[in-house]
Parts: C-alpha cells; structure tokens; sequence
C-alpha cells in the first residue's frame, strides 16, 4: 500500500492502513526516539507511545506537509513530553537569563559551533548530551542534532525564539565544559599511563642488571 493511500485509509479509521504506515514508519520513529531518549528499551516505550498518538491524532493530519515530517514533530512532542514527566522540578523555559549572563545577548546560533567540532573526535559526545539538564537537552538536541530552526523550537515548546536562543547558548556553553574535562581526564589517564609504564621499565631494567 503506497503512504499516500494509507494515509487517507488511516485517517478514516482503517486498522489495515494503520499497520501499513506503522511498517513504514516504525524504524525511523524508533531511531529518532533512542537518538533522543540515548536508551533501548526506553526507545521502544516512546515508539509504541509515538504511534499511539498517531492513531489517535491521524484525522487531524491535513496534506499542509509530508506525511513523514508531521510524524517527525508528533515523535519529537512525545518524547520530550516524557523528558518534562521525569523532572522532578519544573523549570520555565520562560525563565529570565541568569543575572551574569543579562550583559552578554546570545549570539545567534545559525551555523554549527566550530568550537565544539575540534573535540568531536576525543570525547564520546553523546554521553556529554546526557549529562545536560532536561531543558538544555532539549534545546540542543532540537537545534543541532534535529536540525529545528528557533522559531520552530518555540512552537513545539511554547517558549519564546530569544529564550530559545539562550537555552541553546547555555547548553553549548555547559556542553563545551563537559567536554573539555573529559578531555583533561582522558590526558590525566594518559599520563598516569605513561608514568606507570615507566616506572615498570625501571624496575624491569634493575632486575636485569641485578640478574646479570
């Protein structure tokens, strides 16, 4: 069955129809969510969730886009609706910038931050992604992993584009630090390493002379 006449079929109820787009559908729906979630099984609870509210919520589907791009955004709603159930606080998005930070506007954030490119290669970036507060990973995994533009990101949060801006500017800032302390770690380890290594070739070469 081609998408376009499931589509129409689903949006009258047709469980045929239904299961064909879940065939489609379900292994792009299941990456974006482990993409998101960074969890297996969690991924599979939000799929099963995502296409839930797609059986729920097809009828309102109206052609205004692809059928594979409005999916995308329910999927995205879906999961970060389960990012703001686990917070054990809620935090605004529309709260003010921090007082330190009022001095200095967001710059814009149209391009990928070559800053953080140069560490991409030394640190496992997406273990960094999870150690963000909710609402940054949310605004960073939109932004630059999903590829949303702020004012797309406003409407799916129901914040403000400048807010969005900030959240982004902070979460890139709290994601650099990240990185570069696992990068002074990870120098730490080699040095520790190396230190290690020697100190066994010294003793290695005292048992020779010793031997001899």
């Amino acid at each position: 069955m081609r998408e376009a006449d499931a589509v129409t079929m689903a949006r009258s109820g047709d469980a045929h129809a239904f299961e064909s787009l879940y065939r489609l559908h379900s292994r792009r729906v299941y990456s974006l969510c482990l993409r998101m979630a960074g969890n297996p099984a969690e991924a599979e609870d939000l799929t099963q969730e995502a296409f839930l509210q797609l059986f729920r919520k097809v009828h309102t589907f109206r052609g205004d886009s692809r059928f594979s791009t409005w999916l995308h955004r329910l999927t995205v709603n879906v999961v970060l609706m389960s990012f703001r159930k686990k917070r054990h606080l809620e935090t605004s998005l529309d709260a003010a910038l921090d007082p330190d930070e009022t001095s200095t506007p967001p710059i814009e954030f149209g391009v990928p931050d070559l800053r953080l490119n140069g560490m991409l290669d030394h640190v496992n970036l997406g273990k960094a992604i999870e150690q963000l507060p909710d609402g940054y990973k949310e605004i960073f995994i939109l932004h630059d992993v999903q590829g949303y533009e702020h004012k797309e990101i406003a409407k799916i949060l129901g914040c403000s584009i400048g807010n969005s801006k900030s959240q982004l500017f902070k979460a890139r800032c709290r994601l650099r630090a990240l990185l570069q302390e696992a990068l002074r770690s990870r120098a730490r380890e080699k040095r520790e390493a190396i230190r290690i290594s020697v100190e066994q070739h010294k003793r290695e070469k005292k048992f020779q002379y010793a031997k001899a």
